[in-house]
């Protein structure tokens, strides 16, 4: 098939990485992480001052990533110090010259991905080491950092992980003070921790914890510890309840999120347990799987409302009053919003998006109402014309099961429609996980170029209950490959898409259904997985701590193994693959792509297999997205 002329080149795309998260604001300074692509997909962290002056805090070689469950999450704290004097009634500023790292403003504690040591950014302008050098590389990582003013002085509050000589891992919260490194341990005795967070008093903190082979989605508990004496409660959660983000309320009584109606909503709670009460009961998401830590679906205004995201798949922004159980959505030019919000009382800062609006740094004041989009993901985009706008479907999936899904129809104002055209089926990670409706410059990419997108949230997604995420236990292979089958059968049967011209891709767990939905089924025209997995047990053995266990909620013993991985069934794929491999992915090892690809090869079925040395799970090169997006688009036209 001839591609449609499109201005949207592969180098857009890739630039359009900057994978903004995790903002910090404190009256009219606002901080948040940023990527670089251009410098080997390194991580900074950027200030924005009280003038509009941007500023990145670390520059080249200094990378803001912790590899803590892998996944890693927010990076750094800022560390308020004195700042700026200010007026009765104003809120914290920075003063000509000041800042982070300048004078007597403000600094940061961040993690360096390179040994994942804690480094110190103040006054002195150049990062000093905050915690001791590991016995081995990476052994020791920080997570879900939170700077308090304990009695000695500033802490660093958060995970701390430790990577033994014996591969053992485990996991604490530790305090770490600013002025001399000394570390305290705070909490310990669980498999995985997160979200601490101390009491307004600072006599106790509060957690989420669990333990294998459950994940955080699937059963935590909300614990307390006093920080006097060290004695340690549980008052919410167990083996079947999803507790997370738990916030204080005031000293005695906390907010947070549980999924125990089988929604992920808000509850108080006091402090030994008693008088939980929900606070708007509701069948919406107030939060999502915890992958990464340090983000915050929620924060406590000063007044004592609370600043919510709810809504199933997209998340809407909302003020909830908790005494009247009154919830307002804000008005707000985005649609949807991240999971990452952050306030110093009155200013919300959050990472919020919309179809046609790139993922942006947004401050919201929450008194007068003002939206102020600081920082964009994209800076330049093309003519709307060649952005496609999603409609929301409901597809009849395996077993007559509603399965959600977001079409993305081609759109090139150069062309009208031209009937049934070639569509891919996107099917995202985790697996439990969700596609989300953000502008997204890659999809664009291949809808400018008549090549239409299903992006498909199947049985086992999240974002639309428990019960719906149920559906992948013991189902991993079966639920989500039937669903993205009838994703594509769906197309077809609306005349949407050419029935020939249908592929498959995906990305790590959304790999696996690519690989598995090949083996099962012949209504794909090839598929296109990215760092997937092959088989299960290789993967159970080398894979992180993390996810160690997750394949028996997935699939069971390892007797299900041979029937569900797509290695055991690749003797049934016909179509054409492309596979694409960090050789540096500590998730999935390259062996798993390599080894299917060798099946296929084998057998005479035409597959290609690209690796990219020193990517990781999820490209961040420049180079290599753009390579990998290139080699994407010529199998699809190759195939179509």
């Amino acid at each position: 098939m001839p591609p449609w002329e499109s201005p949207i080149s592969t180098a857009d795309v890739a630039r359009s990485g900057l994978r903004l998260g995790f903002p910090t604001v404190l009256g009219d300074e606002v901080w948040w992480e940023e990527d670089r692509p251009a410098e080997a997909g390194r991580r900074t962290v950027v200030h924005r001052a009280a003038d509009g002056t941007r500023r990145e805090l670390l520059p080249a070689p200094w990378d803001a990533r912790t590899r803590v469950h892998e996944y890693g999450g927010r990076s750094y704290a800022v560390v308020p110090g004195r700042g700026p004097e200010k007026g009765p009634g104003e809120g914290p500023r920075t003063g000509p010259g000041e800042g982070p790292g300048r004078g007597p403003g403000r600094g940061i504690v961040f993690a360096h991905h390179a040994d994942q040591r804690l480094y110190l950014l103040d006054g002195s302008g150049e990062p000093r080491p905050l915690t001791p050098e590991p016995d081995q590389p990476c052994g020791l990582r920080y997570a879900d950092l939170l700077v308090h003013e304990g009695p000695g002085g500033p802490e660093v509050w958060c995970v701390q992980e430790r990577h033994h000589q014996d591969a053992k891992v485990t996991r604490s919260i530790v305090s770490i003070s600013l002025s001399s490194g000394d570390i305290v341990e705070r909490a310990s005795g669980s498999d995985f921790y997160a979200s601490p967070a101390i009491s307004p008093d600072g006599e106790h903190l509060a957690y989420i914890c669990w333990n294998h082979p459950r994940m955080p989605w699937t059963g935590t508990e909300l614990r307390i510890t006093s920080v006097a004496d060290g004695r340690s409660w549980t008052i919410k959660g167990g083996i079947s309840e999803s507790v997370l983000a738990p916030s204080w309320r005031d000293d005695r009584h906390l907010y947070l999120i549980s999924d125990w109606s089988g929604w992920w909503n808000l509850y108080q709670i006091g402090i030994f347990g008693t008088s939980s009460q929900a606070l708007y009961p509701a069948e919406e998401e107030f939060a999502g799987p915890l992958w990464q830590l340090g983000g915050r679906p929620y924060v406590v205004l000063g007044d004592g409302r609370l600043v919510v995201l709810h809504g199933q798949g997209d998340l809407r922004l909302g003020i909830l009053d908790p005494d009247t159980g009154v919830l307002t959505d804000l008005d707000v030019p985005y649609e949807g919003w991240v999971q990452e919000l952050a306030t110093d009382g009155t200013t919300l800062a959050g990472i919020a998006y919309g179809p046609h609006v790139p993922r942006s740094v947004v401050r919201v004041d929450t008194v007068t109402g003002r939206v102020e989009g600081l920082r964009r993901d994209v800076a330049e985009l093309p003519d709307v014309a060649y952005l496609p706008t999603p409609r929301s479907v409901d597809i009849e999936g395996g077993l007559g099961r509603r399965v959600h899904a977001y079409l993305y129809p081609p759109a090139n104002p150069e062309h009208a429609d031209e009937g049934a055209s070639p569509y891919v089926v996107f099917v995202h990670g985790g697996p439990t996980s969700h596609a989300i409706t953000e502008l997204s410059l890659e999809k664009a990419f291949f809808t400018s170029r008549g090549i239409g997108v299903l992006d498909v949230n199947y049985g086992g997604s999240s974002g639309y209950g428990r019960a719906y995420r149920e559906r992948l236990r013991g189902q991993w292979g079966v639920t989500d490959v039937e669903d993205a089958v009838a994703a594509a059968q769906w197309l077809a049967a609306e005349g949407l898409a050419d029935p020939a011209r249908i592929a498959i891709r995906g990305r790590s767990a959304g790999g696996w259904t690519v690989m598995a939905a090949c083996c099962a089924s012949g209504v794909f025209a090839g598929g296109v997985s990215v760092a997937g997995v092959s088989a299960l047990a290789p993967l159970v053995a080398g894979t992180h701590d993390f996810e160690s266990r997750y394949v028996e909620w997935l699939v069971g013993p390892e007797s299900a193994y041979g029937s569900r991985e797509p290695l055991a069934r690749a003797d049934q794929v016909t179509c054409p693959m492309l596979l694409m491999q960090g050789l540096a992915d500590p998730v999935v090892p390259p062996s798993q792509s390599e080894t299917f690809a060798d099946r296929l090869t084998a057998r005479g079925v035409p597959c290609t297999y690209l690796t990219f040395e020193g990517e990781a799970h999820g490209f961040r090169r420049l180079e290599s997205k753009t390579a990998a997006l290139a080699a994407e688009l010529s199998f699809y036209l190759q195939i179509f």
